[in-house]
């Protein structure tokens, strides 16, 4: 077996969201994939019952069993003891999917710490800003999911240093290609708002993802079907009237995507995705692609997604779709409606050619001198 690799990264912390799962779980699977002996680890300072519940299902879901733990202020509360991983770190890489873990006892003592950048644009500004900056420091390498950070024409700060690009992790098997009978509707798994406010770069304060969605309520007026799943807050209850008197169907995630079998089912049992992105993502032409349209891609689902820049070095007009307008959004929806079936093979395609764990991991993993 290969060296220890660690995850670090939120799942009681992301309780009730079977996508945010599939995140940090993605990164688990494709190392094991690879041969290295990988655990995960959780800081949470103080974790509710409820939290500590659905780690428990999901850390058993994936099968880690002692190579687990759910760290708190007050010691292991889930997992293996803490002795145990701190005898693991010297031979260890930390893979720190948003620098989540920084306990003194245990970050230091990793043989190298690499930083996974899940929130291109948010991050940097924080950092520049002075606001949780502390999560860069000490580590060894940075990586990011923004494909365009650090290049002409994506103005998000490098905070003096090179950013490795890397694509979220998806491994294959977990993901196979569900075949549709026929195409019955797009449909997405959302925060309305999204988790963070807005932020400033280049002197712009650039919107949350609400501003953007706001774009494109009257996608049903194409005739097709659009479902979200939908977490919306009773404050939002405008918005919520406004999107169902244009004819969206908003289901609970809470019924549908709570786990991530459960948000795994919902996906592969969708026809297509539609969706929209932070406007951070947009604006700034970062790059950032979901980590939820490449399971939609996965699955076969076609998806119809808001231009973030990916569409500069990814293949784009069968399969996966971008737009910028709300004209550009109605004629990919139409396309998709009428040559579903190749945009359904096109859509895997995609998934296997530029998203397999196998494939990106083993470059991440020479990049950033993990072995």
């Amino acid at each position: 077996m290969r060296p220890p690799v660690v995850i670090g990264g939120a799942l009681a912390g992301k309780a009730g969201s079977g996508g945010e799962a599939w995140v940090r779980m993605s990164w688990v699977r494709g190392f094991q994939q690879l041969g290295f002996d990988v655990w995960f680890v959780e800081q949470a300072d103080d974790p509710s019952p409820e939290q500590v519940a659905y780690f428990d299902r999901t850390i058993a879901e994936f099968g880690l069993g002692e190579r687990a733990v759910l760290l708190t202020a007050n010691g292991p509360l889930r997992g293996v003891a803490l002795e145990t991983l701190v005898d693991v770190a010297p031979e260890a890489a930390l893979v720190n999917i948003s620098g989540h873990v920084d306990a003194p006892v245990l970050f230091p003592r990793f043989r190298r710490r690499v930083y996974v950048d899940i929130d291109p644009g948010f991050t940097q500004s924080w950092y520049s800003d002075g606001v949780g900056g502390h999560r860069l420091d000490g580590h060894d390498v940075f990586a990011t999911i923004g494909d365009r950070i650090g290049l002409a024409g994506c103005p998000i700060p490098t905070c003096g240093v090179e950013w490795v690009h890397v694509r979220q992790p998806v491994v294959l098997d977990d993901w196979p290609q569900v075949s549709a009978p026929a195409f019955d509707r797009f449909t997405t798994v959302a925060s309305w708002r999204g988790p963070f406010g807005p932020v400033t770069i280049g002197g712009e304060t650039l919107g949350s993802k609400v501003r953007e969605f706001r774009k494109f309520l009257a996608m049903p007026t194409t005739g097709h079907r659009f479902e979200m799943a939908l977490a919306i807050d009773p404050g939002d209850a405008a918005d919520r009237v406004a999107l169902e008197r244009a004819g969206w169907d908003l289901v609970d995630p809470r019924h549908v995507a709570d786990s991530p079998s459960a948000f795994r089912q919902y996906v592969q049992g969708s026809g297509a995705e539609f969706s929209v992105a932070q406007g951070v993502y947009v604006h700034t032409r970062s790059g950032w692609f979901s980590d939820r349209t490449v399971r939609y891609l996965a699955s076969g689902k076609p998806a119809l997604v808001q231009a973030t820049g990916f569409e500069l070095s990814l293949p784009t007009g069968t399969g996966l779709l971008a737009f910028g307008t709300l004209a550009e959004a109605f004629a990919g929806a139409d396309d998709v409606a009428r040559r579903y079936d190749e945009h359904a093979a096109a859509a895997r395609a995609i998934a296997v050619g530029h998203f397999d764990a196998a494939t990106v991991l083993a470059r991440f993993c020479e990049q950033c001198g993990i072995g």
